[in-house]
């Protein structure tokens, strides 16, 4: 395997029917990369991990689902991992890209199909819980190899990948691309957008029977008037985006609370010297300024 992969077709594996399910060649390769001696799958989805497990000989392996096809009914959020191993796959939904209990499978909605989460944040949410659950049932030295996409729904882009939490030490990070999608065969009035075609796996290692290794990210808004970082182009430019045509005073009084302001005390001097060395604001008239 290399840290790009990528299989034209699914292959013979699994219910090709099945709306989600991962390529069997990519779950193939990394059997034979990794070699468990036992491999444990959660969101065992249409059977394709089953299968792969099956031509490679495997007798112990487990495969885990809430549409219980392949095994017992399996709830992430509340049941226990019921063995451990030392490779565990996992293909989660993509939040409510696909809709699975009630769809995919069964007649109703299953209260914790996490492809049924009301919001992104709670979908995030339940499956970090489920990430710590597979991490923690790893023997030592095992990897937890997991298959995530990233989405974009009502214009705005999720990255999953970078949303989650991460739980081990990343040993790979694999970009798989993808063929044959839903959005490739969909026709957009309006295609202002770049497609998505690639999923991230990420392969996490256990290197510790006690610690947990733990990766976030934490998202802030901070304002640029507060900032240490921003220059002072930056703030006149910014200034000039929000009050469109404007005077001298006006960014005066604009900028007159930055950090920038507090620490310089000849910051009207500066204003007026960013203006004059800056080709993208233009005079107006005395005294009145824009953008270009």
């Amino acid at each position: 395997m290399k840290s790009i992969v990528s299989y034209e077709d699914r292959g013979k594996w699994g219910n090709n029917q099945y709306r989600g399910n991962c390529t069997g060649h990519l779950i193939k390769d990394l059997l034979l990369f990794y070699k468990p001696k036992q491999f444990l799958e959660v969101f065992a989805g249409g059977g394709t991990g089953f299968e792969i497990a099956k031509e490679l000989g495997y007798e112990n392996s487990i495969h885990l689902d809430l549409n219980g096809f392949y095994g017992p009914k399996f709830n992430a959020l509340i049941d226990d991992i019921p063995a451990g191993s030392d490779f565990v796959f996992s293909h989660p939904p993509y939040h409510n890209m696909i809709i699975y209990s009630g769809e995919q499978w069964g007649t109703e909605a299953h209260p914790d199909d996490l492809s049924r989460c009301m919001s992104y944040e709670e979908f995030i949410s339940k499956m970090n819980s489920v990430s710590c659950k597979i991490y923690n049932s790893l023997l030592n030295g095992g990897r937890h190899a997991m298959l995530i996409g990233d989405m974009r729904k009502n214009g705005n882009y999720y990255s999953m990948i970078k949303d989650l939490i991460w739980y081990g030490d990343v040993e790979s990070h694999i970009i798989k691309t993808q063929h044959n999608t839903f959005s490739e065969r969909k026709a957009y009035k309006k295609q202002n957008f770049i497609p998505i075609v690639h999923e991230h796996l990420i392969v996490f290692k256990k290197n510790s029977i006690w610690g947990i290794p733990i990766k976030y990210t934490k998202q802030i808004v901070k304002s640029m008037k507060e900032s240490k970082m921003a220059t002072w182009r930056d703030l006149v430019q910014a200034a000039l985006q929000e009050l469109g045509q404007s005077s001298l005073q006006q960014l005066y009084e604009l900028l007159g609370d930055t950090e920038k302001a507090k620490n310089n005390q000849f910051y009207k001097e500066k204003i007026r010297q960013v203006l004059q060395i800056h080709n993208e604001f233009i005079s107006v008239e005395r005294g009145i300024w824009r953008l270009a």
